[in-house]
C-alpha cells in the first residue's frame, strides 16, 4: 500500500454482490456492533483447536480430534471424546464436557488436558492417560513444563510446584507473580528451563510500597480495599530472582546485589541449563544490561551487552537460542532506530567498547554481534524457526506502519518476504518451520485463517473467512490517508468514517476517537483500518467520526516514540491539533461542532484537548483519564516523564488540573471506582479542580469496576456516552 496517497474504503462494498447491495439495510443499534465480534468468533469455533501436531494439524471435530496432513490432505482420527473420558475415569481424573487440550509434544501421540485440580498427558494411540501431576491450583494461570511435567503456579502471594508450596510469605511479598507492573514485556513470573528441572521464578517485596486507598461499597458499611500503588517518585518495591531445583527442593537467589531502583526483566535459560540471562535495567531506565548469571551458584557469570539512551532503554523480548546452534542466540534491540534482530555469539568474546547509537545512544558488546533485519520499519516478534535451512520467521512493518507480515532471514541477513499483502497477521509455525497457520485480518474482512507452505505461500488451503461481519446492516464508509505533524515533517496516518446515506451537501457533527500514547496503534490494515464498534455506531446515528496516530504511538520507530519525552500529552495535542484542523477543513462537516473521546491515555487526551483547545472542541468524553502524571505509577511514568524531582517543569506542564478553568465546552469524566491502574483520585482531583475554578464538568463513576468496564455495564458506559453527544453535540 502507498503510505502517501489517501486509500478509501467504501464498506459497503464488501458485503460482496450487487444483489446485497441492493437489500434494505437496517440501522443498527449498539449492540449490533458488539454482536459482531460475536459473529466473528462463531465463526472461528468451526476450527476448533487448530494447532500443529508436528508439521500435521489437528481439528477438533465435533467430538473427534482429526490430524491433517497439510501436504497430502490425508485426515486421521485419534481420538474421540468418550475415549477421552474413558481413559480419565479409569485414571480417577474428572471427566471433560468437550473435547480440547493441547498437543505440547511434536515427536509424541500425546495431550495435555487440563481437569480441576490435575494436569493430565493423554496418549491417542494407546487410549491412555500416560503422566499425571496434581496441583492445588483453584483456577488462575500456571507454568507447565511438556518435558519433566511439573507445574508451577502462585496460590494467594506464595509460589507452588505441582502440589507443594516453595515459599511462605508474610502479606506484602508476592512469589511467581508478574512483577514491575507488566512492564518491559514482563506478563508472567515463573520460568522453567528447558528439561524442568530448575524454575526461575521473581520475588517481589512490596511492603515498603504506599496503599492506595480503594473503596468497596458493597457491603453494609462500606470496606477499604487498599492497593500497593508506586507512585513516580516515591519508594518502589524491590524485586529478586530466584531458582528453585525440583529433585532437591533447594532455592538460591540470583546474586545481583540490592535491587533497589532496580528493574529485572525478559528471563531466559541457556539451553544446557546451567545459565540465567536477563536483563537489568536502572530505574531512570536509560541503561540496560544484558546479564548471565550461574544457575547453581547464582553468581554473575558476566555483562554480555550494554545500552544507553539519553530518554531511555525499553527492553521488552528475552533472549532466543537458535534451535540448532546452541553456543548463538538472537537479541532484539532499538538502537539504529527501529527494533531488529541481532546475531550474538557466545564463543566469540569481543573487547568491550562504546559505540554510538540512534538518536544519541550508546553501546557495549562483548560478544560477537551481527546485525540479521535492518531498516526504516521494525520487527515485530519472532514467530519461530526452520531449523533445517536455518532461518528465523518474524512479523515485521517491512511494507507499511500499518500491516503486520510475515517474512524470514537467513544467517547472512538476507531477507525473504512470505506475505506483503494490506493485513494484519498472526502466525503459527509447525514443529519443522515448513508451514504456518496464518489468522489474519483485512480492511475487508474480519477474520481469515489460512495453512500454507512457508516456501509456497501462494498455495493456501483457507479454513475460514469471515468477510463483513454486519451483513443486513447499514454501514458506514471508511478512508484512511496522511497528514504532516505539527514538526512538518513526519507523516501521521488518520481514519475517517462518513455517516451512513453520507450527503456531501450537508453539514455534520464531528467526533474524534483518541488514545495517542505509546505502545498503542489506532489505525492498522485489520478490518475497517481498525476502526471501533462505537465509532461505526456513531456514523450510523449521523456522525463523522475521526481519528489519528500522533506522534508517540507504536510501530514507528524510535524517534517518532520518543518525541513526547517528559511532556506527555503536549506534542500528542500538537498533532492532534492538525488532524482536528483537517477535519474542520471538509465542506461536509460543521467545525462549530466538534467533539472528542478517548480512554486512559486517551481520557488524559480528551481533557487536554477540551482544555487546550477549548476554541475547537464543545464536547467530550474522558474515560479513565490520567489527569497529573505525579499521580501514576513508576515505571510507566518514571520511563516517559521522569520523576517529579528531576522533571519539574514537564510535570507542571502536564498537570491538567492546572488548566481546569480552560473549560468552556460540555465535558464528562467517567472512572471505574475499583481503578487499579489510574486511580480514581485523577478524576475527583480534577473535579475538585473544577469547582474551585468555578467551571461545570460532568461526572460519572462505575462502582465494582476497575480501568475498564466490562460485562454488560459495557452497553451502559457505550450509551452513556452516546447520549451525551447526542445531547451537547448534535
Amino acid at each position: 500500500m502507498n503510505k502517501l496517497v489517501k486509500c478509501a474504503l467504501a464498506l459497503v462494498m464488501a458485503l460482496g454482490t450487487t444483489n446485497m447491495m441492493a437489500q434494505v439495510k437496517k440501522m443498527p443499534t449498539y449492540a449490533d456492533f458488539m454482536s459482531g465480534s460475536s459473529r466473528t468468533s462463531q465463526a472461528m469455533a468451526s476450527i476448533n483447536g487448530l494447532q500443529w501436531w508436528g508439521d500435521l494439524y489437528l481439528l477438533v471435530d465435533g467430538n473427534k480430534l482429526t490430524a491433517t496432513n497439510p501436504k497430502t490432505g490425508k485426515v486421521d482420527t485419534l481420538t474421540t471424546l468418550e475415549e477421552v473420558n474413558n481413559a480419565l475415569k479409569a485414571a480417577g481424573v474428572g471427566e471433560l464436557r468437550q473435547l480440547s487440550g493441547q498437543a505440547l509434544w511434536s515427536d509424541k501421540p500425546w495431550m495435555l488436558l487440563v481437569t480441576p485440580g490435575n494436569y493430565v498427558v493423554y496418549d491417542w494411540q494407546t487410549k491412555q492417560v500416560v503422566r499425571q501431576t496434581k496441583t492445588q491450583q483453584r483456577g488462575g494461570r500456571a507454568d507447565y513444563n511438556k518435558e519433566s511435567g511439573h507445574v508451577a503456579y502462585s496460590v494467594g502471594n506464595n509460589l507452588y510446584v505441582n502440589d507443594k508450596a516453595i515459599s511462605n510469605e508474610p502479606e506484602g511479598i508476592l512469589v511467581g507473580q508478574s512483577v514491575h507492573r507488566n512492564e518491559f514485556g514482563i506478563n508472567k513470573g515463573t520460568f522453567w528451563s528447558p528439561k524442568g528441572n530448575l524454575l526461575a521464578y521473581y520475588r517481589m517485596d512490596e511492603s515498603m510500597v504506599t496503599q492506595y486507598p480503594l473503596v468497596n461499597i458493597d457491603t453494609r458499611i462500606a470496606e477499604e480495599t487498599p492497593v500497593r500503588y508506586p507512585m513516580a517518585g516515591m519508594t518502589s518495591h524491590k524485586v529478586w530472582v530466584g531458582v528453585y531445583n525440583v529433585a532437591t527442593g533447594k532455592n538460591i537467589f540470583l546474586d545481583a546485589g540490592d535491587p533497589t531502583d532496580r528493574y529485572f526483566t525478559n528471563i531466559s535459560w541457556a539451553p544446557d541449563e546451567k545459565s540465567i540471562y536477563l536483563i537489568e535495567l536502572n530505574r531512570d531506565q536509560n541503561h540496560a544490561k544484558l546479564c548471565q548469571y550461574d544457575a547453581e551458584s547464582g553468581k554473575l557469570m558476566g555483562v554480555l551487552y550494554e545500552e544507553t539512551h539519553p530518554k531511555y532503554v525499553e527492553p521488552e523480548n528475552p533472549i532466543v537460542f537458535l534451535p540448532w546452534d546452541a553456543t548463538k542466540f538472537i537479541y532484539q534491540t532499538e538502537r539504529d532506530g527501529f527494533n531488529h534482530l541481532y546475531l550474538m555469539d557466545t564463543k566469540v568474546s569481543v573487547y568491550p567498547e562504546k559505540h554510538s547509537a540512534a538518536a544519541g545512544g550508546t553501546y557495549t558488546e562483548s560478544l560477537k554481534t551481527t546485525q540479521l533485519t535492518k531498516g526504516d520499519w521494525l520487527v515485530q516478534s519472532i514467530v519461530g524457526f526452520n531449523a533445517k535451512a536455518k532461518e528465523i520467521i518474524y512479523l515485521s512493518t517491512q511494507e507499511s506502519p500499518l500491516q503486520s507480515n510475515l517474512y524470514k532471514v537467513n544467517m547472512k541477513g538476507q531477507v525473504t518476504t512470505i506475505n506483503n499483502d494490506e493485513a494484519v497477521h498472526s502466525v503459527q509455525l509447525s514443529a519443522s518451520g515448513t508451514y504456518v497457520i496464518d489468522r489474519y485480518a483485512t480492511p475487508t474482512q474480519s477474520r481469515v485463517v489460512d495453512i500454507y507452505e512457508v516456501a509456497k505461500p501462494a498455495k493456501k488451503k483457507n479454513m475460514v473467512t469471515v468477510g463483513n461481519n454486519y451483513e443486513n446492516i447499514a454501514m458506514p464508509t471508511v478512508e484512511i490517508g496522511t497528514l504532516k505533524a505539527a514538526d512538518g515533517v513526519t507523516d501521521l496516518y488518520y481514519r475517517l468514517i462518513k455517516p451512513v446515506d453520507f450527503d456531501a451537501s450537508k453539514k455534520y457533527p464531528a467526533v474524534v476517537y483518541v488514545y495517542g500514547g505509546p505502545h498503542a496503534q489506532n489505525i492498522s490494515a485489520s478490518i475497517r483500518y481498525g476502526a471501533r464498534a462505537w465509532e461505526l455506531y456513531m456514523a450510523s446515528k449521523g456522525y463523522v467520526m475521526f481519528c489519528i496516530d500522533n506522534r508517540g504511538s507504536e510501530n514507528r520507530g524510535l524517534v517518532f516514540e520518543q518525541a513526547t519525552f517528559r511532556h506527555l500529552g503536549v506534542e500528542e495535542t500538537k498533532d492532534q491539533r492538525v488532524g482536528v484542523e483537517f477535519l474542520q477543513s471538509l465542506p461536509y462537516v460543521d467545525k462549530d461542532r466538534v467533539g472528542v473521546h478517548g480512554w486512559s491515555f486517551g481520557g488524559h487526551m480528551t481533557t487536554s484537548m477540551m482544555l487546550r483547545l477549548n476554541d475547537i472542541f464543545k464536547v467530550g468524553v474522558a474515560g479513565g483519564p490520567v489527569i497529573d502524571w505525579q499521580w501514576y505509577e513508576v515505571m510507566y511514568g518514571e520511563r516517559y516523564m521522569d520523576t517529579p524531582q528531576t522533571n519539574p517543569e514537564g510535570y507542571a506542564e502536564t498537570n491538567l488540573r492546572s488548566l481546569a478553568g480552560n473549560l468552556k465546552g460540555h465535558l464528562l469524566m467517567v472512572h471505574g471506582y475499583q481503578d487499579e491502574t489510574c486511580v480514581p483520585q485523577h478524576t475527583l482531583g480534577f473535579i475538585k479542580a473544577c469547582v474551585d475554578a468555578n467551571v461545570q464538568p460532568d461526572l460519572f463513576l462505575y462502582p465494582g469496576h476497575q480501568h475498564g468496564v466490562s460485562g454488560k455495564d459495557a452497553i451502559h458506559l457505550y450509551e452513556k456516552i452516546t447520549q451525551y453527544f447526542e445531547d451537547h453535540l448534535k
